[in-house]
Parts: C-alpha cells; structure tokens; sequence
C-alpha cells in the first residue's frame, strides 16, 4: 500500500509545474482575449450607430440604405452575412443558410471563452491541492519556510485560476449578447426581404 501511496504523491507531484506553465499560458491568453474584446466593443459601439437604427425600422425600402451603411471592410462577424443576406433578397433559403451558418461561427469564436472559464479554476485547484501536500508536510517537520513557500504557491495558483475564469465569463457572457442581438438582427431583415418578396409574387 505505502509503494501505491508513493507513485500517487509521485505523479501528483510531477503535475505542478505542467499547472503552472499552463496557468501562466492561459493568463497571457486571457489577457490578449480581454483586450481584443474592448476593441470589439468599440468597434461594435461605432456599427451600431452607423446602422441599427435603420434595422429598427427596416422595411423593404430600407435594403439599400442599410447596404450604404455597413462598413466598407468586415470588421465584425455579422458584416459579411448581412451584406450577403442584402445581396439576395427574397431567397428564405439562402437567409436560413446564412443564419444558421453565423451561428455556427459565432459558437465556434466563443469555444476559447468556454474553456478558458472552465479550466481556469481546474487548473487553480489542482496547483492548490498539489501545493498543500508539502505544505503540509514542512508544517509536521518544522520547515516553516518552506511551507511558507507552498503556501504562496497556493495562493498564487488559486488567484490566477479564479482571474482566468472570471475574465473568460465576462468576456463570454457580453460576447453571447451581441451575437443572439446579431442573429436577432439577421433573421428580422431576412423575414422583411422575405415578405416584400412573397408580395411581389
């Protein structure tokens, strides 16, 4: 049983450092995530002034007015849909293709956010429980200084744990706002240029 015991603490031990290159990696990345989605914001900010009101009052007249208001290079998601949805009005199943087609990137560009926000504190766990063994462990020998040591790396790893997965939450949960606002977007202008075009019929 005591041969079991050391192959466990072995492999248990032999996974900090993996934990903590991986929580210094997901860190850098969460910090580039967070300030890629401040530039989101702005730019998303700027787009809605330049043609969400026209959207609110979309009509069939409005297709081209909305076309001259998207931006001239696809600096969202939802840009080139709509521009694709404009470009062929009246055709429900090429709307729905595109419809669904944006919701599948929109699912696919949210995957990181996902997993970041879950792994953060996995990652933040394991390095705390791996940490608190010889922690432990210098506080029955004496050894305060190095359980002071692990103890900070406890700490430590929790902290960047819980900062990795609240930052991916945030950045996930405003993200799935804009694009079901997108989506809702999409298929409100598709039903327009749907009805002028039974209409015509």
């Amino acid at each position: 049983m005591e041969w079991i015991s050391k192959i466990l603490f072995g492999i248990s031990n032999s996974l900090l450092i993996p934990v903590i290159i991986l929580l210094i990696v997901f860190f850098v990345r969460v910090v580039i995530m967070a300030g890629a989605f401040y530039g989101r914001f702005l730019t998303r900010r700027r787009n809605t002034k330049a043609y969400q009101a026209i959207i609110d009052d979309f009509t069939h007249h409005s297709a081209e007015e909305l076309s001259a208001a998207l931006p001239t290079y696809d600096n969202a998601l939802v840009i080139p849909y709509l521009r694709r949805l404009l470009s062929r009005p009246g055709d429900t199943d090429y709307a729905e293709y595109l419809i669904s087609d944006f919701e599948n990137q929109a699912t696919k560009d949210l995957i990181a956010c996902r997993l970041l926000s879950k792994i953060g504190p996995i990652l933040g766990l394991m390095g705390t429980l791996i940490s608190m063994s010889p922690a432990l462990v210098g506080l029955s020998s004496g050894d305060v200084s190095g359980m002071a040591y692990n103890m900070q790396v406890v700490f430590a790893t929790t902290v960047v744990g819980l900062v990795i997965s609240g930052v991916a939450i945030v950045v996930l949960l405003y993200s799935q706002r804009w694009y079901d606002k997108d989506a809702n977007n999409l298929t409100y202008v598709a039903n327009v240029l749907a009805e002028r075009s039974q209409a015509h019929e």
